[in-house]
């Protein structure tokens, strides 16, 4: 044990508080096989070493003591408990955290980091599920932060992660990473959590403001995290692709908080850090012989960082990403987005003409997006009527208020 002044105690258990708790948690839910009992466990491992090392100093290696500290208090309470949920075999066999070997180097402990992360976006549990476990274990995220991002009632939201852990220890999903087989399909689900939760970060799905920084931040952080335990290609691609969407949230608001277009924005107000930073990683991911959808979008989201106004834009590359995008991953999102870049290289009405036959096909009759861009192409071609129509459309599918007013804004003008 080393010996620190008392005064100093809670300022250094407050920074590993800060530092390592996601690291201890998971290294107990591996140990325990419980996230409710791992968390107890960890906070009565914090509170012992507020009362014991000031006494008897700090040990040599304070995470291995917290993690030993937490399982003992864990099994003492389950001791102490009338139900025996979990078996008691095998969990009082814990070494001594001062022996030799305990938790020696970083890889065990990132290892758990990685199993608990494909644990809480197991594909048997709903994408929303999955998003809101993983920033309450993960990210460390507490309910009422998370319920706050996606506008929902704590309570809700509360309830939504205990099902996903009933489900989690119900079904007996296992806390690992998957062998090499599986390792494609379920990195998939990750990877979707991730830009879930990013992209509700980025352009909030509903609500008063158009971004919430504290999510596409939180995601890029899971993003960096998931790199440095897993360098995949598609890993590098989604980091890529969110740094780069990123970059440019500064010129993406007015200071009134109005939507500002891709094509209006002031370009100095992008993050040029963040921006190189990502298309480094984009041309990394590029460069490997797997090449995925996230790595295509981080490309796209390059060329439009490269062009230093609008007008200079790549549209034919743009295009050529996206016929590629849509023949590894076809959606009719990624048809939406290469006809608005057909519009903007080879004029309105062949964008138009294009978006028609995907509203013909009714799977964007309810995305306000492909009814404003539709909008948009009648109001470059002077048919004004069409325009209205299909602004209103999108006013009335459209449930974040920034693009609310601009769909309004557009409709004045084009009333006037």
């Amino acid at each position: 044990m080393a010996a620190t002044a008392p005064g100093g105690i809670p300022d250094l258990l407050d920074a590993l508080f800060r530092s390592e708790s996601r690291r201890i948690l998971a290294t107990l839910i591996r140990l325990l096989g419980d996230f409710d009992l791992a968390e107890d466990g960890m906070h009565d491992a914090f509170t012992a070493a507020l009362e014991s090392w000031p006494r008897d100093g700090v040990p040599r290696n304070p995470r291995a003591w917290l993690v030993s500290t937490g399982r003992f208090k864990a099994i003492d309470r389950l001791r102490r408990s009338a139900r025996f949920k979990t078996p008691l075999e095998g969990l009082a066999e814990i070494p001594d955290e001062e022996a030799p070997g305990f938790m020696e180097g970083q890889e065990g402990i990132e290892d758990d980091r990685l199993r608990l992360i494909f644990t809480c976006c197991h594909p048997a549990l709903s994408p929303e599920a999955s998003a809101a476990l993983t920033l309450r274990e993960v990210c460390g995220l507490t309910t009422e932060a998370i319920a706050r991002a996606f506008l929902t009632a704590p309570s809700t939201l509360a309830q939504r992660i205990v099902r996903a852990k009933s489900k989690i220890r119900d079904a007996g999903i296992p806390y690992e990473v998957p062998g090499r087989e599986e390792l494609p399909d379920r990195l998939d689900a990750v990877l979707k959590v991730v830009y879930l939760v990013f992209n509700e970060g980025y352009s909030a799905s509903s609500g008063a403001a158009l971004t919430r920084p504290d999510l596409s931040g939180e995601a890029v952080r899971l993003g960096r995290l998931l790199l440095e335990l897993l360098p995949d290609p598609e890993v590098r691609g989604l980091l890529a692709l969110m740094l780069l969407q990123e970059s440019r949230r500064a010129a993406r608001t007015s200071p009134a908080g109005d939507l500002v277009l891709l094509e209006d924005q002031d370009r100095s107000l992008w993050d040029r850090a963040l921006m190189a930073e990502g298309k480094a990683l984009a041309e990394r991911a590029l460069a490997s012989r797997r090449v995925g959808p996230y790595t295509l979008q981080a490309a796209i989201a390059a060329v439009h960082a490269e062009a230093v106004q609008g007008s200079a834009t790549d549209w034919t590359r743009i295009i050529g990403l996206y016929t590629l995008l849509l023949r590894i991953a076809p959606s009719p999102v990624v048809e939406l987005n290469r006809a608005v870049a057909v519009a903007m290289r080879d004029g309105p009405r062949a964008g138009l003409d294009l978006i028609d036959a995907l509203l013909g096909r009714r799977e964007l009759a309810e995305y306000h997006l492909a009814h404003s861009a539709r909008a948009d192409l009648c109001r470059r071609l002077g048919r004004t009527g069409e325009a209205i129509d299909s602004y209103r459309q999108a006013l009335g599918l459209a449930r974040q208020e920034p693009e609310r007013r601009f769909l309004e804004r557009r409709l004045v003008e084009l009333q006037k």
